[in-house]
């Protein structure tokens, strides 16, 4: 795979998103349903503040379980990442790759003027990388 592919052709459009203000219970009952291991954080105006795993949700909830409180109460807003790493849509999907690679990333939101505008994961880079090695 020798030829440069922006990550606008691979990444997922509309990915999966919630609010800051949902809490746990509610944001794991969406990486659930819609069968994906995170999900990205977006205020009213589609901007991204952060991004939820679903180990964040599983410590969140096994933390009030172990302190007595009431699993899965705490925010999005409280136990999501902040310092995300973003790619742009037309950043190299290998340089991504390797990024993602360096720090243990299974997803990585794309973003243009602080909006997400999609998501690219491991499957959609696996595909690029199958797409052009078939060339």
């Amino acid at each position: 795979m020798t030829k440069s592919v922006e990550v606008v052709n691979y990444m997922l459009a509309k990915p999966i998103t919630v609010k800051p203000d949902i809490n746990v219970h509610e944001a794991a009952q969406k990486i659930l349903e819609n069968k994906v291991s995170g999900v990205a954080v977006v205020d009213a105006d589609n901007n991204l503040v952060g991004m939820l795993s679903e180990l964040d949700c599983l410590q969140a909830i096994v933390s009030a379980v172990y302190n007595g409180n009431s699993p899965g109460a705490a925010l999005v807003e409280d136990i999501m990442t902040k310092d995300v790493e973003v790619n742009k849509p037309g950043d190299d999907i290998i340089d991504v790759a390797s990024s993602m690679l360096d720090h243990k990333h299974r997803r990585r939101p794309v973003v243009e003027n602080g909006k997400l505008i999609g998501q690219v994961t491991c499957r959609q880079i696996l595909s690029a990388i199958k797409d052009f090695s078939n060339d």
